[in-house]
């Protein structure tokens, strides 16, 4: 897991460290006060739910709040039609940035469906890991300023819900925290 400050970037070893440093960082996944950014959170969400029983919360998905703004700036988007990471970091209006090394990632996950359990971790997967997630804190400033209210709302409303999506169990999510609310000055 990858922990990404204004300042500084931290590794975190969920395989090293196992439950006990994955509960250390339970409340702060799970705290509705604490804004987790992230790209396409489903699968993270899934992982972290039936692997240590954590259930992020509060999240912004940059893929969900991409396809937001262009909707909001009248360009149409299929349901079904995502952008991916490398994609997002070079478009220019949020990063600019090539991202060519993580093909080279791809492939050898391709290769090696276990790469990401090897230890020690390499030089390679230690840059690719942080630079999963150094740029992500820039592009959501970017896009919060772009996003109208109704947008925002619908931000966190679909990030609450992917969050949930593949973590269904037999209470069907009663035990997640509530979806937000609608602000009353959308409800007309």
């Amino acid at each position: 897991m990858q922990l990404a400050f204004e300042d500084a970037v931290y590794l975190v070893d969920a395989v090293e460290g196992g439950g006990l440093l994955m509960q250390a960082c339970k409340p702060a996944l799970e705290s509705v006060h604490v804004t987790k950014v992230v790209h396409d959170c489903k699968c993270d969400s899934e992982a972290l739910y039936f692997q240590y029983g954590i259930k992020l919360n509060n999240v912004v998905d940059t893929q969900i709040a991409y396809s937001l703004i262009e909707e909001q700036e009248g360009r149409k988007w299929a349901p079904d039609e995502y952008i991916s990471f490398v994609g997002l970091l070079a478009d220019p209006r949020y990063c600019g940035v090539s991202y060519a090394e993580k093909e080279e990632v791809r492939t050898l996950l391709r290769g090696d469906p276990k790469f990401w359990e090897h230890r020690p971790l390499t030089l390679m997967m230690k840059k690719t890991a942080a630079d999963d997630v150094r740029f992500l804190l820039h592009i959501y400033n970017k896009m919060i300023e772009k996003l109208e209210l109704r947008s925002l709302w619908q931000l966190a409303e679909r990030g609450s819900l992917y969050c949930r999506c593949f973590c269904l169990n037999d209470n069907d999510c009663n035990d997640w925290p509530p979806l937000p609310l609608m602000p009353d000055n959308l409800i007309k």
